[in-house]
């Protein structure tokens, strides 16, 4: 019985040891390259906020605008801008910051653009919708 506790902790450490060092690789690899470009919204150009999804050059300056009288502390800022609601700020969120450089250079297309591609016929409905109408 002793020997098997003493293989328990043995291999307890061993995995404690492994998932520590993994965990220290992984925050420095995360720091040194983003997970995804990011736009600073304190000092970004209208042209690089306009590379946001669903964000044209007239809500870009506004959020221009906006920073000159109070600088971002917190992303979630953005929603005080007019033309940015809750809905818009949930899309740009993994592309936004309040420090560190704008590391995104080109447009990103968001994919909600993509669903109004093809209306869904009568046939593709799901069987268990709902009907409409008056129904008991």
């Amino acid at each position: 019985m002793q020997a098997f506790r003493t293989r328990l902790r043995a291999s307890s450490l061993a995995v404690l040891l492994v998932l520590g060092t993994a965990l220290v690789l992984y925050a420095e690899t995360s720091e040194t390259s983003p997970s995804s470009p990011k736009v600073n919204i304190n000092t970004a150009s209208v042209t690089e906020l306009s590379y946001l999804p669903r964000l044209g050059s007239k809500v870009a300056a506004r959020i221009v605008e906006h920073r000159k009288e109070k600088p971002f502390a917190r992303p979630e800022e953005l929603m005080e801008v007019k033309g940015i609601g809750e809905k818009l700020f949930v899309t740009l969120k993994p592309y936004v910051t309040v420090s560190g450089p704008t590391t995104l250079n080109a447009k990103v297309r968001s994919a909600s653009s993509s669903r109004r591609s093809a209306p869904t016929s009568a046939k593709e409905k799901s069987s268990n919708t709902v009907p409409s109408g008056k129904g008991r």
